[in-house]
């Protein structure tokens, strides 16, 4: 081989490592976290960025990969999950971005109004924040009272004039419960993964400006990385604006 073409190949080479991409991983839920982030891939290959998207139906594993620097960021939660999770598990996550909130909305096989009749069953998340949601809206409804308190159980309840009974599921679990209780109160992405539209077969959902947005988390100290900002400048752009209206139709709401 000539000098010059060694020299050729050893350019070659090393310009094809100055050119490759950066990886950025990031783990999401499949719906509708990953679709989203699909959307985004190709804008963030453009910037020299290579989006490895990790879904998961679970929300431990997104959280501690981050921590321990597997993951860059995951998309699957909102805010007071985020605090709550934190302080169980002593981890250092932070909120970077709110993107879009994912409604949680009351189901029935049963029924076509929301009016529960006295003793009638409700299943309900049983984490601690999503729990604490779904009985916050049965309250807003005017069905129950329950204590000020930042997290909420059955056992808050101080008024139940209809003496609801209240079954506490995984939040996965919900859907197929519907075959069992009166009503259910389901997240969005679980009631869209199940082939439920909240806006056709919802009979009541919460205000679309509550605190349960769905945020970009990091490990505390990486906000200001630059394939963060990335991220974060790709997902609240208009494009991403416009895909969640046209795909989900009110289903998901942006909220950026």
């Amino acid at each position: 081989m000539t000098i010059f073409a060694k020299a050729f190949c050893i350019a070659t080479l090393f310009t094809g490592f100055a050119w490759a991409n950066e990886e950025l991983k990031v783990g999401s839920s499949v719906v509708p976290h990953a679709d989203i982030l699909k959307f985004i891939k190709p804008t963030l290959q453009k910037q020299g960025y290579d989006l490895k998207i990790y879904e998961f139906n679970d929300g431990v594993i997104p959280n501690i990969m981050v921590e321990n620097g597997e993951l860059d960021a995951n998309y699957f939660q909102h805010e007071p999950y985020l605090k709550e999770f934190n302080q169980r598990q002593g981890t250092h996550l932070v909120k970077v971005a709110s993107i879009h909130i994912e409604p949680m909305t009351v189901y029935s096989k049963k029924h076509k109004e929301f009016q529960p009749k006295t003793g009638a069953s409700i299943s309900i998340p049983n984490n601690p924040t999503n729990e604490s949601r779904a009985l916050r809206i049965v309250a807003s409804a005017g069905l129950i009272e329950i204590k000020d308190s930042e997290l909420v159980t059955p056992l808050d309840i101080v008024k139940n004039p209809k003496n609801l009974k209240f079954v506490e599921l995984k939040d996965a679990q919900l859907t197929r419960s519907l075959d069992d209780v009166d009503y259910s109160l389901i997240n969005s992405n679980f009631a869209i993964l199940s082939g439920l539209n909240p806006i056709k077969d919802g009979l009541y959902t919460e205000n679309k400006y509550s605190e349960y947005g769905n945020i970009i988390a990091v490990k505390a100290g990486n906000e200001e990385l630059d394939k963060i900002k990335a991220l974060v400048k790709a997902l609240q752009s208009d494009e991403v604006k416009n895909f969640i209206e046209e795909k989900y139709q009110g289903a998901l709401i942006p909220t950026f």
